[in-house]
């Protein structure tokens, strides 16, 4: 279904057409329309569909531009998926001139109030940080006419549903609440009876989750030696067409102008270049005239571009699925691909989360010496020699190279054509400033249920799990036990008011917005059978 189909307004019309979409996303196509009529939806889609856009574009089309309040509230589990998030409303509704601000902790509290004095009328938080504002009274949520509950599962696994439950407590009972999880599991259900009014359940199979011809590979690295040594791995693997993915937007300028210093043909995109920069630089990939594509995960999304060979995670994903996004780029319509990610010491548990979710055992690979780098830059140079001989006139320089010949030996020579061609990229000092390191996650494999814990141990004790791409027991891909540690504010918590709020939510209309008498939520199931 084309975008123009779904009612939206014109300007956001052309902000996907910016964006360069055209046709919209099942998850995007069944729950845009139910946004808009005003309903409730549970909707169940991995990271990656496009679930995003799908609340974003309703969200900024019911936005009242002449009122200052906030009118939606998108909570999401961790700091980077909210940035991401706001990125995206804010590009999408830029043409209508919707104001999106991101609050979340570990940052300047500060400078956010100063931002939200420009009156955003769509706020993205994580819970801690959101309810140190509400404390504060530097965020006041009794306009809010949609919330939407993103990644529901993660917070679930992270503890935040009471702290959820508190923000919902200073939300007006008349408001439109939206869920979205990559699983359905009980407590998921039974927030959603609590919270939501006869939601209309939108189910997205789920994509497949490995690709068989993807090489998977990772490096321990520290953040000091991380760039040269992926630099050495350029020159030993040689991509044709290579996708680096950073953590933000400052990760993906250093590396683009540290690449673009040792000679790299390299470019980089994110959320602050225009659309004019963006769609030229994608142009210019896309056409093979540049090798390396340096892109976060929000503007790398909605890419479709064939005969990408490598994928590069120079910074590993907080989220499970946004790896098997991101490594999906290559490996594509039949032809091989190699995905490298780097961890530190410190993320070999994300690295484990990854291989529950994937049922793939991700393979360690050696630094590359410098040596072999050498020895890797010489043969792409050969390379080229040949084929400069082989298609290029070379009759005008004969009188040249006969003088040539005359005061140096041909071997001489040969060496002196492949100094020439070959650099030694650490000639270059490239200096990439650490990222804040990710929050310390713990490893329960087994602690979400037999089905998956039982299957996933089968691969892992019966002697063929490495190399066993195509298994069976794929299973549900979020039921691997992994769990994240609280990223807890430092003032995450006011003494008994929590309890209170806590208590409080039980007693307010909110629970009664379903039929009156009834005891549980009416829901109506809509299924993707594609």
């Amino acid at each position: 279904m084309k975008f123009s189909e779904l009612n939206l307004e014109p300007a956001l019309l052309k902000s996907v057409e910016r964006a360069g979409f055209d046709e919209a996303t099942p998850i995007q196509a069944q729950t845009i329309p139910l946004v808009l009529a005003g309903d409730d939806v549970l909707g169940q889609a991995q990271t990656g569909t496009g679930k995003t856009a799908a609340f974003g574009l309703p969200i900024a089309q019911k936005v009242d531009l002449d009122e200052p309040d906030i009118q939606a509230l998108v909570i999401s589990p961790t700091r980077e998926l909210a940035m991401q998030t706001q990125e995206e409303i804010q590009r999408l509704g830029g043409i209508k001139r919707v104001k999106a601000q991101v609050v979340y902790g570990g940052s300047d509290i500060g400078r956010q109030i100063r931002n939200l004095k420009n009156h955003p009328q769509v706020l993205v938080g994580t819970p801690g940080r959101l309810l140190d504002h509400i404390n504060r009274r530097t965020v006041k949520l009794d306009h809010i006419k949609t919330v939407v509950l993103d990644e529901a599962d993660e917070m679930l696994d992270m503890g935040f549903v009471e702290d959820i439950e508190s923000i919902l407590t200073h939300v007006p009972n008349e408001h439109q609440t939206l869920l979205f999880s990559a699983t359905m599991p009980k407590q998921i259900m039974s927030i959603a009876e609590r919270f939501m009014n006869n939601p209309q359940i939108v189910k997205i199979k789920s994509k497949e989750l490995t690709a068989d011809l993807i090489d998977q590979y990772y490096i321990r690295a520290k953040e000091f030696e991380r760039f040269d040594i992926m630099t050495r791995l350029f020159d030993v693997q040689n991509p044709k067409l290579a996708l680096i993915f950073g953590r933000t937007k400052r990760r993906v300028d250093e590396l683009t102008k540290g690449l673009q210093a040792r000679g790299y043909n390299a470019e980089g995109i994110h959320g602050d270049l225009t659309q004019q920069k963006r769609m030229s630089v994608l142009r210019q990939f896309k056409n093979g005239e540049l090798q390396f594509l340096v892109a976060t995960d929000v503007a790398a999304r909605g890419l479709d571009i064939s005969g990408v060979t490598h994928v590069y995670n120079y910074d590993i994903p907080q989220d499970p699925d946004s790896y098997v996004h991101r490594i999906g780029r290559t490996g594509r319509a039949g032809a091989t691909g190699v995905a490298v990610t780097f961890i530190a010491p410190n993320e070999t548990s994300y690295l484990r989360g990854i291989e529950d979710l994937t049922r793939v055992r991700i393979t360690p690979l050696k630094p590359p010496t410098a040596k072999e780098a050498l020895h890797g830059q010489v043969q792409a140079a050969l390379k080229e020699v040949a084929n400069i001989a082989e298609n290029q006139d070379l009759a005008r320089f004969e009188g040249a190279a006969s003088d040539l010949l005359e005061k140096y030996s041909p071997e001489e020579l040969a060496a002196i054509l492949l100094r020439s061609m070959v650099t030694d990229p650490s000639s270059v000092p490239v200096h990439i400033a650490p990222e804040r390191p990710l929050p310390s996650r713990k490893t329960s494999r087994n602690s979400r249920g037999n089905g998956h814990g039982n299957s996933h141990g089968g691969h892992r004790n019966g002697g063929g799990y490495r190399g066993n791409r195509g298994g069976n027991g794929r299973g549900d891909h979020r039921e691997g036990g992994y769990r994240h540690d609280r990223d807890r504010d430092s003032s995450r918590r006011n003494g008994g008011n929590h309890s209170s709020n806590h208590n409080s939510r039980g007693n307010n209309n909110h629970g009664n917005r379903g039929h009156e008498g009834s005891g549980k939520r009416q829901f109506t199931i809509r299924k993707n059978n594609d």
